[in-house]
C-alpha cells in the first residue's frame, strides 16, 4: 500500500513540476494564460468502513485549472498590435470561409500578401460589419467575416463644390481687367490655386485671380474687384470658364481678349463685402476635360458666401481653402480605437470604417480547450461563446499599439518549483522507506 501511495505522491509531484515549467517556458508569450494544479485525496468508500481507522490511498490530479488573470500591457508602435483591456477573446477563423471559430487573448496581428489581417498562425481576425461610420450592422457570430483591408479608397469622387475666403488688401493699386493676362503678374493683383478633380479621378489646377478695378466697376457697384477663374486640363493648357451666380444667371458679359471668364466681387464704402453681382456669393462654372474622356459636363460652384472675402488693409492672404472632391486613394495608415472600429487612411485624404473587432466571451472560461498557439475552443463546460463589442455590456475595451504579455508571475512559479521538487524528493523519499520496511519483512528468518 505504501508503494502505492507514493507513487501517487510522485505522479502528483510530477505533474505540479510539469504545469510550473510550462507556465515558467511561456512567460514571455503574448496572451498565454497561466495553469494551476488541483489536487484530492482518495480514500477507499466501504459501507461498513470505520472513519476512525480509515488511512488513505494517496492524491489524485482532479484538474488542471486555467486562470485567466489580465496580463500587463506592453505598448508598441504597431496599431495592429492590439491587446483587450477586460474581458473578452479576439475571435478567429482557420481560413478565409470557414464557419468555425478559435478564440485568443493574443492581439498580434499583421497583413498578409491579400490584406488580410492574421495573427502568426495565418489565422483571421474575424470583425463586424459596419457602415461608413463605423456603426455595426450585425453582431451574431455567423455574421462575422475575416478583416480584409482595401488598397483603394472606392471610385473617385469630381469635384463639386470650391470654397474660397480671402482678405483683399484695401490699398491694392487699380489695374485694368481689360488685360488681364494669367501668364503676367503685372496684370493682377493676387491669385490662389487649388487642386481639382474631374470623374475619372485626375487632377486639374483650377486658379482664381482678382484684379482690383477702379472704384466704378463694371458691375455699377463701388469698390469692386473682378474675378478670373482658369482650370487647366490633363495637358496642362488653360480652358475658359463661364461664369455664373448661384442664381444662374449670367454675373457678367464681359470677356477679355483672352478668353478668360470673369466676374465681381463688390463691396461697399466700408469695405464691407456685398455679395457677387447681381448676388447669392457663388460663382458657378461648367467645363469640359476634353482630352481625357471625364465628364465634360461637370460644374463646380466657387463659393464666396460661406468665407466672406474682406478688405481690410493686410496683405492679401487666404483664409479659407477647400474642395470637396479626390482621386482614388491608395492605404497609408491604419487605426483602432477602444471601441475597436478599425480606420483605414488613404493618400486621398479620406478615411473609411473596415469593421469592428468582434469580441466573444464564455460563461465559464475555464472549461475552453486549449489547442496551441495561445488559442482556445469553446466546449460543452466553456458553454456557447457570446458575442460583442469592446465597451459593452462586460466586454472590455480595444487598446491598438499594445499588446497583453502573459499573466505568469516568474517568482510565485520558482517558488512552487521548488516546492514541487522538495514534494518529489519527499514521496521518492517515502518509497525508498517503504522498501527499507519490505525488505526488513524479507530479512525475518
Amino acid at each position: 500500500m505504501g508503494f502505492n501511495i507514493a507513487l501517487s505522491g510522485l505522479n502528483a509531484a510530477q505533474a505540479q513540476l510539469d504545469v510550473t515549467s510550462n507556465n515558467i517556458a511561456n512567460v514571455e508569450t503574448t496572451g498565454f494564460k497561466g495553469s494551476r494544479t488541483a489536487f484530492g485525496d482518495i480514500y477507499a468508500n466501504s459501507a461498513f468502513g470505520n472513519s476512525d481507522t480509515a488511512v488513505g490511498n494517496g492524491v489524485l490530479l482532479q484538474q488542471v485549472q486555467q486562470l485567466f488573470d489580465q496580463g500587463n500591457l506592453n505598448f508598441t508602435s504597431q496599431a495592429l498590435d492590439l491587446a483587450i483591456s477586460g474581458e473578452g477573446f479576439f475571435v478567429l477563423s482557420p481560413d478565409q470561409i470557414s464557419q468555425e471559430r478559435v478564440y485568443t487573448r493574443a492581439g498580434n496581428f499583421g497583413v498578409d500578401e491579400n490584406g488580410f489581417v492574421v495573427n502568426a498562425s495565418n489565422q483571421y481576425l474575424q470583425v463586424f460589419p459596419v457602415n461608413d461610420d463605423g456603426s455595426v450592422t450585425a453582431t451574431a457570430l455567423s455574421s462575422t467575416t475575416p478583416l480584409q483591408l482595401p488598397d483603394t479608397a472606392g471610385a473617385p469622387q469630381a469635384t463639386a463644390e470650391v470654397e474660397i475666403g480671402v482678405n483683399l488688401p484695401a490699398n491694392a493699386t487699380n489695374l485694368n481687367v481689360d488685360v488681364f493676362d494669367p501668364t503676367d503678374s503685372n496684370t493682377y493683383s493676387a491669385s490662389t490655386s487649388i487642386t481639382l478633380y474631374d470623374s475619372l479621378g485626375d487632377s486639374h489646377i483650377a486658379t482664381a485671380y482678382f484684379v482690383k478695378e477702379p472704384n466704378l466697376g463694371t458691375s455699377g457697384q463701388q469698390n469692386t474687384w473682378g474675378v478670373f477663374l482658369t482650370v487647366t486640363d490633363d495637358t496642362g493648357g488653360v480652358n475658359t470658364l463661364d461664369v455664373y451666380d448661384g442664381l444662374g444667371g449670367a454675373i457678367s458679359s464681359e470677356v477679355n481678349a483672352n478668353g478668360v471668364g470673369y466676374g465681381v466681387l463688390a463691396f461697399d464704402s466700408q469695405g464691407v463685402f456685398q455679395g457677387t453681382d447681381p448676388g447669392g456669393g457663388i460663382f458657378t462654372d461648367q467645363f469640359s476635360f476634353l482630352t481625357n474622356g471625364a465628364d465634360t459636363t461637370q460644374q463646380v460652384y466657387f463659393d464666396f458666401a460661406g468665407n466672406p472675402p474682406t478688405q481690410f488693409a493686410s496683405p492679401f492672404s487666404v483664409s479659407a481653402l477647400s474642395q470637396d472632391g479626390f482621386t482614388i486613394g491608395r492605404l497609408t495608415g491604419l487605426s483602432v480605437d477602444d471601441q475597436g472600429v478599425i480606420q483605414a487612411t488613404y493618400s486621398n485624404g479620406q478615411t473609411t470604417a473596415v469593421g469592428k473587432v468582434a469580441l466573444a466571451r464564455f460563461s465559464n472560461p475555464q472549461g475552453m480547450l486549449q489547442i496551441g498557439n495561445t488559442t482556445w475552443r469553446s466546449s460543452t463546460a466553456s458553454g456557447e461563446p457570446i458575442p460583442g463589442e469592446a465597451g459593452t455590456s462586460s466586454f472590455g475595451l480595444i487598446q491598438s499599439g499594445a499588446l497583453e504579455t502573459s499573466n505568469i508571475d516568474l517568482t510565485e512559479e520558482l517558488v512552487t518549483l521548488i516546492t514541487s521538487q522538495r514534494n518529489f524528493q519527499a514521496n521518492a523519499k517515502s518509497i525508498e522507506t517503504s522498501n527499507a520496511v519490505t525488505q526488513t519483512i524479507i530479512q525475518i528468518r
